[in-house]
């Protein structure tokens, strides 16, 4: 009896302690729940906070191509339709010489080095030809401490590069068999630090490490320069072992606006131009694609329903030194072949286009005198159009024929989409003109998530290709895998096309310091990739996720604004339309759709209202209110007109590629008269009147040192946005 109570009463004590506990427990469980909850529901915000920042940098990025490829058309349009002797037509014809025939023994004489002398004040590397692996990593080593190599050096080097690149085919085929690995590298866009880490992690090239470096060596960042100079070393010393595709950004015209002809020139006054030059032959010989192991395509931007890659083996990849024109076909081309300068023993040119005689030395004074008589005799853009339709028996009105210049850009995605629709083409189809539409497919692509191949207006180049042509091409060539760059990713890499199509992007930090991680990939005999990730910025290794998105939004909005502030009038404008009782006030849903009509950024606007300090009341906007809160610092200089200054603003980089490319000796500074001339051209591609007034003015305004020149670096710092106070 006893024994039996006792074994009740412990029975009894678990059951109560059971209880005691459930309590807690559940209660725990809850907590975790809710806990569970909040960290996901945080993470999504901070997910959706980092997709609107990247669509933001990325409507911005490719809107800014769009434009450069636009402006290039337009130039395009008026070296077809111009006369000669068009003082427009001269202050742009340089540009697109690119397919004369020339000997390359004549440019090998013109790019000649060895009259530069080393001073012996100089402290950088010393080269030796040939090239051996101690030198190539002696040069790396000088690059890793801010040394700059002597012009002499560079021309020879990149002399030596320029006679390898022009043996090699337009297809690498490399073999994994012969060594355990290749590594691959995406775009790295002028950031030395990230090809360092690149070598620090993987090792320098070398036959038993053999890489390929899949396009976009420049542009964008400050050392694309000595990141060119270090790949063509390596490529002397192991021509087998380093492997070069040429990328988008490989063309002189884009160079203009990103920045790497203003790099060269700012490293190299004196040689800078003739640098400049070699450098343009060089893009134009660099190989189109790598194969490895006949199952893997590298390729920078990426395919099309119509890539043939024996079509790409045959082509002639020299004669498209720029990939965003057509080539002129030969009924077109007049002037007959052009023969290159030489160099003499003193380092002068020679000029073969007439009876011999010495041009003079390239400087400003010389140019502009040049300049000045030719803009002088030539008619305006407006003259010049009316002339052209009168001969023509025509007789538009003005408005019609800034039309007909204004349809110039569009023309060519016209053409472009007659030829994919079999349709009619005013530009007979050629092979030539097969050949470079398979070219820019090549550089210029993205892939899509769905199925088909519709040319790419967001990038305003090359086309937008579906995984139902990824299927295709590969299957048609008997490949497995297709691995582009062209495009940033949050982590280097991403898959897709049932995994069949690899972006690769190894520029770290690229739109701001932990923005997204850089990769590279290492391939085995079995070719599979293995992805390492790095990030060359100390800064964000120490920044949280919520840190470091946080930062990577606040740039994101910085330049937003500057879009906005930029295109204010317009914004003014279109928020007028949804208010005609004009009372100062819209829905959100006006607003947003006059937001995207006037930028064209494809962004959700909703979503950034609360970003972009927009308060609403009942569901409307006060959007007078808003405009004066886009504050920006403005120049201190005084300005009558002040559309001009807003043009500015909005079409900053386009102004500065203009001036590039009529800066001919890249001096870095334009007379008035160039200044105006280069108002007029802009004007005329916008369709928009600048008055010469208005031009005097701001001409007057920025030559601060009263010498009747303009320079060129200063003008653009001066009326540069600078954000005064982004809402937090």
């Amino acid at each position: 009896m006893g024994c039996g109570m006792g074994k009740a009463a412990a029975s009894l004590g678990k059951k109560r302690e059971r209880e005691h506990i459930s309590v807690p427990a559940a209660t725990a469980m809850r907590a975790a729940l809710l806990i569970q909850r909040w960290y996901r529901q945080y993470v999504a915000r901070l997910e959706m906070r980092r997709r609107c920042t990247w669509n933001i940098f990325q409507s911005i990025e490719y809107a800014g191509e769009q434009d450069q490829i636009k402006l290039y058309n337009f130039f395009g349009y008026l070296m077809e339709h111009f006369t000669p002797a068009s003082s427009e037509r001269s202050l742009i014809s340089h540009i697109f010489r690119e397919n004369d025939v020339v000997h390359d023994t004549e440019w090998e004489r013109y790019f000649c080095y060895k009259s530069i002398e080393v001073s012996h004040g100089y402290h950088g590397p010393h080269l030796t030809f040939p090239m051996t692996f101690c030198e190539a990593s002696k040069l790396v080593e000088a690059f890793k401490h801010k040394q700059l190599l002597h012009s002499r050096y560079v021309l020879q080097l990149l002399g030596e590069a320029w006679k390898l690149l022009r043996i090699l085919p337009n297809i690498n085929h490399v073999s994994t068999c012969h060594s355990k690995e290749i590594t691959i590298c995406g775009d790295l866009h002028g950031q030395l630090e990230d090809l360092l880490l690149v070598f620090y992690k993987n090792g320098l090239p070398s036959s038993e490490k053999p890489y390929v470096f899949n396009g976009d060596f420049v542009d964008r960042g400050k050392s694309s320069m000595e990141i060119l100079l270090i790949l063509f070393a390596f490529l002397l010393v192991y021509p087998n072992g380093v492997h070069l595709n040429r990328g988008n950004h490989e063309d002189h015209i884009v160079n203009l606006r990103y920045g790497f002809t203003k790099e060269v020139l700012g490293k190299y006054r004196v040689h800078g131009k003739k640098i400049l030059k070699l450098l343009q032959k060089m893009f134009s010989w660099l190989p189109l694609a790598t194969v490895i192991d006949g199952k893997v395509l590298v390729v920078h931007g990426g395919i099309s329903d119509t890539t043939d890659l024996n079509v790409i083996a045959r082509m002639e990849r020299h004669k498209y030194v720029s990939a965003l024109r057509p080539p002129k076909s030969s009924r077109r081309s007049a002037g007959g072949n052009r023969r290159a300068p030489c160099c003499t023993e003193g380092g002068e040119e020679r000029n073969h286009h007439g009876t011999g005689a010495r041009a003079p030395a390239p400087g400003p004074g010389s140019r502009h005198a040049a300049q000045r008589r030719s803009l002088h005799s030539g008619s305006a853009v407006e003259e010049e159009l009316r002339q052209r339709r009168q001969q023509a028996g025509l007789s538009q009105s003005l408005q019609e024929l800034r039309r007909l210049v204004s349809s110039s850009s569009s023309s060519d995605e016209d053409d472009d989409d007659a030829d994919d629709d079999g349709g009619s083409d005013p530009q007979p189809r050629t092979p030539e003109r097969d050949e470079w539409k398979q070219m820019v497919d090549l550089l210029w692509s993205d892939p899509m998530a769905q199925d088909g191949c519709q040319p790419n207006q967001v990038r305003g180049g090359g086309c937008y290709w579906g995984p139902d042509v990824t299927e295709e091409v590969l299957g048609r060539h008997h490949l497995q895998l297709l691995i582009r760059s062209h495009e940033c990713k949050q982590d280097g890499y991403e898959f897709c096309h049932n995994r069949r199509v690899l972006t690769l992007f190894s520029a770290s930090n690229y739109y701001e310091v932990g923005s997204n991680r850089g990769a590279y990939v290492r391939m085995g005999p079995d070719l599979v990739p293995h992805f390492i990730q790095y990030q060359s910025s100390q800064t964000c290794r120490t920044l949280t996720l919520r840190q470091s998105i946080g930062r990577t939004e606040r740039s994101a909005l910085c330049a937003l604004r500057e879009q906005l502030f930029a295109h204010k009038s317009d914004l003014l404008g279109a928020f007028q339309h949804y208010d005609p009782d004009n009372t100062g006030v819209i829905s959100l849903k006006h607003w947003a759709s006059a937001m995207e009509g006037v930028l064209k950024l494809g962004l959700p606007w909703r979503v950034l209202r609360s970003q972009l300090g927009t308060s609403t009341q009942d569901g409307m906007l006060d959007y007078r209110e808003w405009i004066q809160d886009l504050v920006f610092s403005e120049p201190k200089h005084e300005l009558s007109n002040a559309s001009i200054l807003e043009t500015m603003y909005r079409n900053h980089s386009n102004l500065e590629t203009i001036f590039r490319i009529i800066d001919t000796d890249h001096s870095g500074s334009l007379s008035f008269e160039e200044f105006r001339q280069t108002w007029k051209l802009l004007s005329a591609h916008l369709k928009t009147e600048v008055d010469d007034d208005a031009i005097a003015d701001l001409a007057l305004s920025i030559d601060f040192n009263k010498d009747g020149s303009i320079d060129i670096n200063e003008f653009m710092e001066a009326f540069r946005l600078v954000a005064l106070a982004v809402p937090s």
